[in-house]
């Protein structure tokens, strides 16, 4: 494996990184909240995780890639939900607030810290910079899975990476209504 220099990871993190950390926890932020609040349960097939265990999953891992990013090693003891966590508006508060947070020591990050090697379960090892782009693909890929049960469940999907369906009709209800 190439090794990254301090100042290469130190700029990958704060030109790539950290701009994608941010819109990719707003889109996801949205995905979440656009859940029914009485239908956390929903899940499409019998080994499907229900959408609030999929939400939950998704903030879990996330707070997991950044904690152990900032602590240079990854800790897996389980991050279950908390009992008081009951819904995806609860799920959502957690995770801004835990975002916020996390963002904050990793964007305090030193360059050296950056690139240094972290073991991720015995798998395989990279510099700590680089598990921002796993986390964001981890995000992304389970986020794309929970936003297929919105329209089951009867929400809306917000837009993501572009206007979607529910979003312009949305729009040209607005306009609709403004003429």
């Amino acid at each position: 494996m190439e090794t990254i220099q301090s100042e290469q990871a130190s700029l990958l993190f704060k030109t790539v990184h950290l701009p994608a950390l941010k819109n990719e926890h707003r889109i996801t932020k949205q995905i979440i909240e656009a859940i029914p609040l009485d239908s956390g349960d929903y899940r499409p097939d019998a080994i499907s995780k229900t959408a609030l265990e999929l939400a939950w999953h998704i903030v879990a891992a996330e707070h997991r890639f950044l904690d152990g990013i900032a602590a240079g090693q990854f800790d897996f003891t389980p991050n279950h939900r908390p009992e008081t966590v009951r819904d995806s508006a609860a799920i959502a508060a957690w995770y801004a607030k835990t975002f916020e947070a996390d963002l904050a020591r990793v964007s305090g990050l030193s360059g050296e810290q950056f690139a240094k090697i972290i073991d991720f379960r015995g798998i395989f090892q990279a510099p700590a910079v680089a598990f921002c782009q796993v986390n964001l693909f981890h995000s992304i890929h389970h986020r794309g899975q929970l936003s297929m049960y919105l329209r089951p469940m009867g929400a809306k999907v917000p837009s993501i990476y572009g206007e979607s369906y529910d979003a312009a009709e949305a729009r040209k209800a607005a306009q609709a209504g403004a003429n």
